[in-house]
């Protein structure tokens, strides 16, 4: 029976990239899009393209109501969960912190932080083998500014990862005897639409001189760690931050 993997915000950038070549490797998967229909669609047909199953379901992971439900869908379609890639998130525009607005924080906060802790609960009661399962991985979407504080302007995103990086450690030492394997990755700059979702378009090409290896990233480059983390390559790693950074935050 071919593995499961569930990829929240999986419709553009790293968790698509993610998608597409877990399908590659012969996982089907399921993901999460929060308001592209026609994006999540294409990138579900270019799963089933390679043979595999795939779903796409229209959640919000900041709503605590949408979370119960994507997981009840997951539950009917495929019947099990192998992987989770806590993947959705969202950025803003950078803003000198005094200036930052209550709304802005709190709806990072629900989407990167709290959403993500419950989704996790959700995908860990599924794999815990106390619970039935048969245990798993978690991999969470973390960010190199949960080691640097927040580039200037993005404080907040910063904050809401670096309780990512908490939740990490915490799940790793709780789950471990559950069979549940947790981990996170942390990109640093990532040729993706987010930077011109906030309002920088040239944020990577501003930056890269900055970055020791000199360039942003690729989607592509993280889906590999992300995919690593979840395969029994990784069978003996639990816990761990893992840049995806290019040197950044040395």
């Amino acid at each position: 029976m071919s593995k499961v993997l569930l990829i929240t915000g999986g419709s553009r950038g790293i968790g698509a990239a993610t998608a597409k070549l877990a399908a590659s490797r012969g996982w089907d998967v399921a993901f999460t899009y929060l308001t592209n229909a026609a994006a999540a669609e294409k990138v579900a047909a270019q799963v089933r393209e390679q043979g595999r199953k795939s779903i796409a379901i229209k959640a919000d992971t900041g709503n605590l109501q949408d979370i119960p439900r994507l997981f009840a869908e997951l539950d009917a379609a495929f019947g099990r969960l192998d992987a989770f890639f806590n993947n959705a998130g969202i950025f803003g525009p950078a803003v000198p912190f005094m200036d930052i607005d209550p709304e802005r924080i709190q709806r990072i906060i629900a989407i990167n932080t709290t959403g993500a802790i419950v989704a996790a609960q959700e995908a860990a009661r599924r794999m815990a083998r106390s619970r039935g399962g048969q245990g798993g991985t978690i991999v969470h979407m973390s960010s190199i500014a949960s080691k640097l504080g927040g580039a200037t302007g993005t404080v907040d995103y910063g904050a809401s990862k670096g309780a990512i990086d908490s939740l990490t450690i915490g799940m790793a030492k709780e789950l471990a005897g559950e069979g549940v394997r947790v981990n996170a990755v942390r990109p640093g700059l990532i040729d993706t639409e987010i930077h011109a979702n906030a309002g920088d378009p040239t944020r990577i090409a501003r930056l890269s001189s900055s970055i020791p290896m000199q360039r942003g990233g690729a989607a592509e480059e993280v889906a590999e760690a992300v995919l690593w983390l979840c395969s029994d390559a990784s069978s003996y790693v639990t816990g761990q931050l893992l840049d995806v950074a290019g040197g950044r935050g040395l």
